[in-house]
This record gives structure tokens, C-alpha cells and sequence, in this order.
């Protein structure tokens, strides 16, 4: 089994990656910003070993602070995973980079397939792009995992806001007219740890990868949701359309994605949306 090197570790999709490593006995190893900065060349070949595999979880996910900031956002999604991609290629290693449904323009119908022409609209969605592209150019074997709506239920994402909010407010009002794809941290991370383990035994072919829960929902459905499953009464949250919460970075309005590429290449599919929800509102209930 090839060891793994996790990057962005203290994040909220690689902090799973590392518990469920962990505790399943394999060997993963974990580094956040202050350890490893993804764009020194020579910190990131120091640390990346012969044959390992890198899931690339680092990124500069402020994406209204990105429209104002697209050098810094730049220099972490599109420059660090060059230089992740360089090293691995140096030395044998295996990568698995994470991004995101904003490479797409948002103005799709059905959900975008792995080969949809990207056509992002935000500062966020340009610097991610970039880094997919030098990934894909420097090791044509990584992997490039496209997912959206990463929630963990704690810290400031959405579901954690919902939680919150319901607790302070009497009613909540929530953009009913953005769909996408909400997707529980841990399946994500349980899926890129099966993703880096094939690479043993049965490796899967490099290219880009869709991987979110299933199905589909607005921010407004999944507000709903989290209401409902933390036993609060679901009409307590409102609809309201985009116009209402304009922000500094445009939001995609359909960001859906195809999972075929991922069931086709043999990996498990992640469950639906509303079940992993419920797991990770029970999980929080268990840890509170």
C-alpha cells in the first residue's frame, strides 16, 4: 500500500481524509499551510516521496475575497498544484487534485460531464481552472476531481450556518434559484482515499473525475433539510431569488455534475445528498 501525503490537512475535506485514513490503519500523512507551502518548489520536492500518492486538498477557498485578491487566490489553486504536479512527476508519485464546480459558467441545463467545456465567471473559478489545466499538462496520469458543495456541518459552511441560524432566528431566508450538488465532506474524502488506494492494485486511468453526493438540490431545499433533520419546522426557512443576496463573486446558477466518469471508472458512488446529510447531523450530534 502506498503511502499517502494529504495537503491542505487542516481543511474541511482534508481533515476527513486524514481521520478516516487514520483510523482505517492506512498510511496517510498530513500537512496544512503552515507545514507545507504547496508554491515553494523545493519544500514541496523535500516532501513528496518516491511512489507515494498526493491528494492535493490545499486551496484558497475565499471566493468573494478572490475578486479582489486573484493574485493570491492564483499563486494556491493555480500555481501550487503545478508545483505539486512537478514533484510527483519527478520522483514516480501519484496526485489526486480537488476542485471545484466554478470552473463552469453556471448556465448549463443538465449536468455538466467531465469533457463540458469550462467557462468559469469568478475569480475563484479562474484560479481553479488554472490549476487543473497545469495538472493535466506537467502529469497527464493525476487525477483531477471536480466536486461542489463541500459541507462539514461545523466551522462556517452552509449546513453549519443553518444549524446556527435556526437557533437565533425565527425565520431564515435562502436563494432558491442556484442548484447544485451538497455533498458531506467525509463521502468525498472516503471516495479519494478508495481513489488512492486503486492506485495499487487496479489504478485508474489519469483524467478528471466528478465525485458529489447524488441528486440535486437549492441552497433553499438543503436549508430545508438541515431544519427538518435537526427537528426544527422546515417552513421556518423562506425562498428568496439570487437578486436578494447579491455578492462581490458571481454563484453558478446550475452547477450540477455528472457522476458517470466516476461509477464508470469502478470507484463507489457516493449516497444520495439527503442521506449523507443525515449522517453528518447525527454524526455532530454524537461529538456535541
Amino acid at each position: 500500500m502506498r503511502n499517502v501525503l494529504v495537503t491542505g490537512a487542516h481543511g474541511q475535506l482534508g481533515s476527513h481524509v486524514i481521520d478516516l485514513g487514520t483510523s482505517s490503519g492506512s498510511p496517510v500523512r498530513g500537512v496544512g499551510s503552515a507545514e507545507l507551502d504547496i508554491t515553494d518548489e523545493a519544500a514541496v520536492a523535500a516532501a513528496v516521496a518516491p511512489g507515494s500518492v498526493v491528494i492535493n486538498c490545499a486551496a484558497y477557498t475565499a471566493v468573494d475575497a478572490a475578486e479582489t485578491d486573484e493574485v493570491a487566490a492564483t499563486a494556491v489553486n493555480g500555481h501550487g498544484p503545478a508545483v505539486l504536479a512537478r514533484a510527483c512527476a519527478d520522483v514516480g508519485a501519484a496526485l489526486i487534485h480537488v476542485s471545484t464546480d466554478y470552473v463552469f459558467a453556471g448556465d448549463a441545463t443538465q449536468p455538466y460531464p467531465v469533457d463540458a467545456r469550462p467557462d468559469p465567471r469568478s475569480a475563484y473559478g479562474r484560479s481553479k481552472l488554472l490549476g487543473e489545466q497545469a495538472v493535466r499538462a506537467i502529469l497527464p496520469s493525476a487525477h483531477v476531481v471536480r466536486t461542489a458543495w463541500v459541507y462539514t456541518g461545523e466551522g462556517n459552511d452552509f449546513v453549519a450556518t443553518m444549524r446556527r441560524l435556526e437557533r437565533d432566528r425565527d425565520t431564515v431566508r435562502v436563494v432558491d434559484d442556484q442548484l447544485g450538488c451538497p455533498t458531506y465532506a467525509r463521502d468525498l474524502a472516503a471516495g479519494l482515499l478508495e481513489l488512492a488506494f486503486r492506485a495499487d492494485s487496479d489504478p485508474v486511468p489519469g483524467g478528471i473525475l466528478h465525485a458529489t453526493n447524488g441528486g440535486e438540490a437549492t441552497w433553499y431545499d438543503l436549508a430545508c433539510a438541515v431544519f427538518a433533520g435537526v427537528g426544527a419546522d422546515p417552513h421556518r426557512v423562506l425562498p428568496c431569488t439570487s437578486d436578494e443576496f447579491v455578492r462581490p463573486a458571481p454563484r453558478p446558477a446550475y452547477s450540477v455534475l455528472d457522476g458517470q466518469s466516476w461509477s464508470a471508472a469502478g470507484l463507489t458512488p457516493l449516497r444520495p445528498w439527503r442521506e449523507a446529510l443525515e449522517a453528518a447531523l447525527g454524526a455532530l450530534d454524537a461529538h456535541a
